[in-house]
């Protein structure tokens, strides 16, 4: 499972769910459901959202084995 650290990430940059999401390209819900945890996103998606926080993917996503 992936762990992610986007809200902390988000705050850091002072952006609201809906600014991540016009930047990545994808809905707030998406954003909303990412950051619970519930939805690991594509790699693709990974890349482009730390991309816009200008960090390394590992800096946003963690691989937690369950």
């Amino acid at each position: 499972m992936l762990h992610n650290k986007i809200v902390v990430c988000r705050a850091e940059k002072g952006w609201t769910q809906e600014e991540l999401a016009t930047r990545v390209g994808v809905s707030r819900q998406t954003i909303a459901t990412l950051e619970k945890n519930k939805y690991n996103p594509s790699l693709i998606l990974a890349f482009k959202i730390a991309k816009a926080f200008e960090k390394p993917l590992t800096d946003v996503f963690d691989y937690l084995e369950e």
